[in-house]
């Protein structure tokens, strides 16, 4: 089983096709069961030549930084470009 790490919120990118199913409803409820019971699945990232890509979680990375927080769990997984 792999561990989740934690990433700085600036090193994630997320594509533009995964933008694009942001729903703010679905991140303002997140961020409000984040605060309140903490972060309970970590996200999936690729890594790249320089930076993480964002794999799966983009509603729960969205809460994470409306939280004001600076990192999120993470797995670090293989995953096939899009």
């Amino acid at each position: 089983m792999l561990d989740s790490v934690p990433i700085a919120l600036d090193e994630i990118y997320v594509p533009a096709k995964r933008r694009r199913t942001r729903d703010d409803a679905k991140v303002d409820a997140l961020a409000l069961d984040i605060l309140e019971n903490g972060l309970k699945n970590p996200i999936h990232v690729r890594r790249d030549e320089k930076r993480y890509v964002l794999v799966e979680g983009l509603h729960r990375l969205e809460a994470v930084r409306a939280l004001g927080e600076d990192t999120v769990d993470a797995l670090v997984v293989s995953a096939k470009r899009h």
